[in-house]
C-alpha cells in the first residue's frame, strides 16, 4: 500500500460494466521527503480507481496489482490501482525507521 496525492481526475467514454459508477483519480505517489513537505519524493503519476470520494488535493492510501482486485472478492473487477482510504492526518515522528 502506498500514500499519494489526488491531482486530477480522468473521464472515460466507455468502460468495463462491473466498474461503473466510481471515479477515475490522477495520484502522484509520495515518498517520505514529500510527506515532510518537501517537493522531492513525488513520484510519476498514475491512475486510481475510487469509489469513496477523494477529490483533487486528497491524500489516500492506494492499493495495487492483486490487493486492488481484492475487496470485490468473489465478483473480480480489472484494476491494477484502487483507492482503499482517504487519509485526514498523517503524522511522522522522528527517529522512525522506514526501511
Amino acid at each position: 500500500m502506498i500514500i499519494g496525492e489526488v491531482i486530477g481526475s480522468v473521464t472515460l467514454s466507455r468502460c468495463h460494466p462491473s466498474i461503473q459508477g466510481g471515479s477515475w483519480r490522477v495520484v502522484v505517489p509520495l515518498d517520505l521527503p514529500a510527506l515532510q513537505g518537501s517537493e522531492s519524493g513525488r513520484g510519476e503519476p498514475f491512475v486510481v480507481f475510487d469509489e469513496i470520494g477523494s477529490g483533487n488535493g486528497s491524500l489516500i492510501a492506494v492499493s495495487e496489482g492483486a490487493e486492488a482486485a481484492a475487496p470485490f472478492h468473489p465478483n473480480p473487477k480489472p484494476l491494477d490501482a484502487y483507492c482503499t482510504a482517504l487519509l485526514d492526518v498523517v503524522d511522522i515522528r522522528e527517529g522512525t525507521d522506514f526501511s
